[in-house]
């Protein structure tokens, strides 16, 4: 059976021609020609098969044939909010995985011990769109660019927010043992420090607020695995059962 290759088409349903990108791969790469199938996710929980109907150079025209609606595959809302690493090599690497393992909301602090101040986020989008079709993905998680510490917190939010860090003088609590005692159906947003980790009026002022101080385990972690490490735990605690 020949793979089927996903297009990335947030209108799929309204529009009748593949954006620029997509088009580009599909004629330049994969050769795509009038009458040949195409198959189609929004983003949105739609997946659609389609026909190629015009080609040319820049352009790709289809018809729609059949769609399918696809429910998230966990419960609640897991919205990673996370420092960038001086090096965005990593922080896209763990975009990526995170996207696969699953998350509804991407978010980039700017905190005291930054070392990276900006972003590209239609870079990170990229990334982001690539693996929701990588992993069949029926969602497409949010990408929000820098925002300052103290203007995430003062952000209104729904369901439990927890707060990463590695300070011993804050109590914390044990991550996963905390996700576990959530509802299922709950939203929980989890921060996660620069390499130098938050500042520790940060921590105090999150736990003042509501957040939950948290440990990810008894090892170190580097800022993109401590994300992924986070995103998985969220994953493992709000995830629907297979049939």
């Amino acid at each position: 059976m020949k793979e089927r290759h996903y297009f990335f088409v947030p209108n799929a349903a309204d529009a009748q021609e593949l954006p620029p990108d997509e088009a580009k791969h599909a004629l330049r790469v994969l050769r795509v020609k009038a009458g040949d199938a195409l198959w189609l996710m929004d983003g949105k929980g739609m997946f659609y098969e389609a026909e190629a109907t015009i080609t040319n150079n820049k352009h790709c025209f289809y018809q729609l044939r059949q769609s399918q609606t696809e429910e998230k595959a966990w419960t609640g809302n897991i919205h990673l909010a996370i420092a960038p690493t001086k090096m965005m090599e990593r922080m896209e690497w763990m975009t990526e995985k995170a996207t696969e393992v699953g998350l509804d909301r991407l978010t980039f602090l700017d905190c005291r011990f930054s070392e990276r101040k900006t972003i590209r986020t239609d870079r990170v989008d990229n990334i982001v769109v690539a693996a929701v079709k990588q992993s069949r993905k029926s969602f497409k998680p949010m990408v929000e660019g820098m925002t300052r510490f103290a203007d995430f917190m003062a952000q209104p939010r729904r369901g439990r927010l927890f707060i990463a860090h590695c300070y011993e003088e804050v109590e914390r609590r044990d991550l996963f043992c905390e996700l576990q005692q959530t509802d299922k159906n709950e939203d929980i947003t989890v921060m996660v420090g620069p390499e130098g980790d938050f500042a520790i009026d940060e921590v105090r002022a999150a736990v003042e607020a509501g957040a939950v101080s948290v440990s990810l385990g008894q090892a170190r972690l580097r800022t993109e695995t401590a994300g992924l490490m986070a995103v998985a735990m969220a994953q493992l605690t709000k995830r629907k059962p297979t049939t």
